[in-house]
Parts: structure tokens; C-alpha cells; sequence
């Protein structure tokens, strides 16, 4: 009943944001001889406030168009090359120039932790100029219909599998954050096939590989809960209207209360500079304020089945680094792996992942050569600089392009 009550909320507030937005028009209407006082501003402000803070947040556009490559402006347009119930396989298409060489095939895998793949827009940007890039464009589950069938971590690991098959040979895969354990599976499992699809390499940026190393809040808040309380208390049915009307899911709202929980103070405090930026007509600040909560306020639901078992799998049991991880009844072994080059990457001040959790990978993947593994952990940076801002643009990306390269099988 609980997300019943959410929607109920968020519909009995749609005629005040409705009003909310008809007075910003008329306080900032160039007729109105009190819009560019201070009281006019002031009562504008209030306004915008009031109504991004009760609006629901759509899924948002990549709006990529182009990229710089050889100092050249290109063109860039998105086409859908895969498709599955819960994911869409996005490709980045260039126009390039004629006489480009071919530049190294990359799969981002986007976290399904409650945010939409457009998150890593920063990190497509970066990427594109160097790079043939396919992104993981999760879908909504709230907007999967029941007759779709379910949606587990052993479906994520087959999703994975599948679109290395699709994209042919010599494919090089990144993870970030949550899809480091999957992305690990599945590649595990593709090396004990000896399956000639496997990634050429593998990066890993600010994951769970190990969660008993340096926990932080939210490992051991996972932990420290048995898996039926988050049956019981976080797991609820799609309400009416819905097109998933009675699919069981994790809530975005409910992730995104727990995020913002972590850093309340911040999210006060932005809210505050930002109404007293639209007080001072202070454009740029507002704007770069609406770009990001744009972005973070938009939430999408997780199946029940696939958070419940990822909860399980990867903060209560730990199963991938024990080596009791099973994917439909058969063990995960990232020992198999041997061809796929391994790059890691963390950030110094991660609250999410600690440090030590993604280099865990290199202690499991013992048969990689030395000369094909390395691993970089960014000072001064959070759980969101590892894949985005300008320490990203710097200093890891072109360290995670300098490896792609090295290890293309093209280079």
C-alpha cells in the first residue's frame, strides 16, 4: 500500500505544482512591473523551488549530437541495435570522416541501481571521441508488463552474454559501480567456454567485488539485515495505472530517499544556494543546480527478483569472492578467465564502494598475465567522480583508453 499512498501523494499535488508554475509565469512575465525586484525574484524562486521539488522526473535524453574528433565537429546519432524487455543495447553512431581507422568497440554497462543509463552521460561524452561505444539503456520496470516475464541477476548475466555475441569478437567491456559483478560472471562464464566472444578487456570502475573490504554505510546496512527484511519491508507492487500494474519491484524512490539520506546536509544546502542564486539572477549556478538534480531526481524501479538476489549475492554472502557465486545452478569461476585483460579503477573517498572492494578482482582473476592487468585508484574523488567530472576526463579516461588500446585486437 505503501507506493499506492506515493502515487496517491504525488497526484493530490499536481493541481499546487500546477498553480506553482501558472505564478513563476506571471512573477516573471516582463509585463509584470514587480518581475525584476527583488520581491518579484524572490516569489519566482520560491515557486520553481516548490515545483522541482514535487515533480516527477522523466527518463532523461543522452542529447549527444556530436563529438570532436581530429579537431573536426562529428556528428553523433542514436540507433537501437539490441533489444530485451528490460534493456535496450544503445550505439553511439559516427559520421566519420573518410579515412578514419577503426576505433576500439566498447560496451558501458550502466548501473540498474535506480538511475537511468544517461547518468554516464559525462562518461559517453568523454568516451566517444575515441571510441565505438554501445551503452546498456535499462528499462524502467514499472513499465514492463507482467506477461514479460521476470527479470533476475542470472537474466542481467545472460543480457551480457548476449550482447557480446551481438557485437561480435574483440569487444571491450566497462563496468561501473553496481554491473562490476555481473560483468565479472559473465565474462568468467564465457572464458570457461573458451567462447571466442569473450572481451578483448575488461574495466571495472568503483564496483562490489568484495564488500568485506573497507565496508562502508551502505555494505553494511545490506548486511546487516537478513534478506527476508528486505522482502517484507522495501519490495511492493506497481500501482495502478502502470503498464507493470501489479509487477513486484524495488522503488526508485525508496533508492533515491536512501541516497539523498546519506548526504541530507548537501541536498539542503544546494536547494538553499540555489534558491538564492534565482533570487540574484545568478544563470550559470541555477542552471548547472537543474542539469544535475535533472538527472538524479529521475528514478526507474528494479525487479523484486533481481534486487533481492543481487542484495543476497553480492553484500550478504559475498558469494563471488568466496567462489560460491552460481549462475543457473553452475559455479562462477573468475580463475577461467586468461585472455580478457583486467583494468581496475577506485576512488580515494568512494562512500559507496570502499577501497580495495574493485581490486579485489585482480586477487580472483589469478591466471591473467601480469602484463595484461593494471590497476588506478584516483585520489580526491568520491563514489561519482570515478566515472564522471572533470578528474574522469584528465586522468581515467585516457588511462582506460590507453589500456582498451594496448590490448585491442586490431591495435
Amino acid at each position: 500500500m505503501f507506493y499506492q499512498f506515493y502515487e496517491m501523494n504525488h497526484a493530490a499535488m499536481m493541481p499546487l505544482r500546477a498553480s506553482a508554475d501558472m505564478m513563476r509565469q506571471a512573477c516573471n512575465n516582463p509585463m509584470n512591473p514587480f518581475s525584476n525586484t527583488a520581491f518579484g525574484r524572490s516569489l519566482d524562486a520560491g515557486f520553481e523551488v516548490f515545483e522541482r521539488l514535487t515533480r516527477r522526473y522523466g527518463k532523461p535524453q543522452f542529447e549527444l549530437q556530436n563529438t570532436v574528433i581530429g579537431g573536426q565537429s562529428i556528428g553523433v546519432s542514436e540507433e537501437i541495435v539490441w533489444a530485451q524487455p528490460f534493456c535496450n543495447l544503445l550505439h553511439f553512431k559516427r559520421e566519420l570522416p573518410v579515412g578514419h581507422a577503426p576505433d576500439p568497440k566498447v560496451l558501458l554497462v550502466a548501473p540498474m541501481s535506480g538511475h537511468y543509463a544517461t547518468l554516464l552521460r559525462g562518461t559517453v561524452e568523454a568516451l566517444l571521441p575515441s571510441a565505438d561505444l554501445y551503452i546498456t539503456d535499462w528499462i524502467d520496470a514499472r513499465t514492463v508488463a507482467p506477461d514479460d516475464g521476470h527479470f533476475d541477476l542470472d537474466d542481467y548475466i545472460d543480457y551480457l552474454i548476449d550482447m557480446l555475441h551481438h557485437l561480435g569478437p574483440g569487444v571491450h567491456i566497462v563496468a561501473v559501480c553496481q554491473p562490476s559483478v555481473p560483468v565479472l560472471a559473465a565474462v568468467s562464464l564465457m572464458e570457461a567456454n573458451d567462447d571466442n566472444h569473450s572481451p578483448a578487456s575488461m574495466t571495472l570502475m568503483g564496483g562490489p567485488i568484495d564488500t568485506r573490504i573497507n565496508p562502508t554505510a551502505v555494505n553494511e546496512m545490506a548486511k546487516g539485515k537478513p534478506i527476508e527484511w528486505f522482502r517484507n519491508n522495501v519490495v511492493m507492487q506497481v500501482p495502478w495505472p502502470q503498464p507493470g500494474f501489479g509487477r513486484a519491484v524495488y522503488p526508485g524512490f525508496l533508492q533515491l530517499t536512501g541516497f539523498m539520506s546519506m548526504n541530507l546536509d548537501k541536498h539542503m544546502t544546494a536547494h538553499r544556494d540555489f534558491y538564492m542564486n534565482l533570487v540574484k539572477n545568478d544563470g550559470d549556478s541555477t542552471e548547472k543546480h537543474r542539469e544535475f538534480y535533472d538527472e538524479y531526481l529521475a528514478v526507474m524501479d528494479l525487479t523484486a527478483e533481481f534486487y533481492l538476489q543481487t542484495v543476497e549475492t553480492v553484500f550478504i554472502e559475498h558469494a563471488l569472492p568466496k567462489g560460491t557465486m552460481l549462475h543457473r545452478g553452475r559455479r562462477v569461476e573468475p580463475s577461467s578467465v586468461r585472455r580478457t585483460a583486467l583494468f581496475t579503477v577506485e576512488g580515494e573517498n568512494d562512500d559507496i564502494s570502499g577501497v580495495g572492494q574493485t581490486k579485489a578482482a585482480h586477487d580472483l582473476c589469478v591466471n591473467i598475465p601480469d602484463d595484461r592487468r593494471a590497476h588506478y585508484m584516483q585520489p580526491d574523488v568520491g563514489h561519482y567522480g570515478v566515472f564522471n567530472g572533470s578528474r574522469f576526463r584528465r586522468d581515467i579516461a585516457p588511462r582506460m583508453l590507453d589500456f582498451i588500446r594496448r590490448h585491442d585486437p586490431a591495435a
